[in-house]
């Protein structure tokens, strides 16, 4: 999913005028914002954009590895004994595993004719 990097853009508005959807608009800021449930991930917003400001997903992975450990953290405040602490991530990693999966058998799919 394309994102925009807030400090890199301009509000130069070329990535909205050119998206074939109107997935984009400016904010009262004058910063580009993708509507993620509109964008249809054509790449036009990265091809024209002048400063580059439009990323690619794959660049926040580790912001979001990041955000998942704050949440187990935030959920572990609810346990107190370290067995308690332990089935925690016991089922975190299940949580996780499954997402995993899913992401797996999905580009599998989309793989296959």
């Amino acid at each position: 999913m394309p994102w925009v990097n807030q400090e890199l853009c301009t509000g130069c508005g070329t990535c909205a005028e050119e998206c074939p959807v109107d997935a984009i608009t400016l904010t009262e800021d004058d910063v580009a914002q993708i509507d993620d449930e509109a964008c249809i991930r054509c790449g036009t917003c990265h091809d024209v954009c002048p400063v580059e400001a439009v990323r690619h997903d794959s660049e926040r992975i580790p912001e979001e590895v990041e955000a998942n450990l704050r949440w187990v953290r935030k959920l572990m405040a609810h346990f107190e004994t370290d067995d308690e602490k332990q089935a925690l991530v016991g089922r975190m990693i299940c949580y996780f595993r499954k997402q995993q999966k899913v992401a797996e058998q999905t580009i599998e799919r989309l793989q296959s004719p």
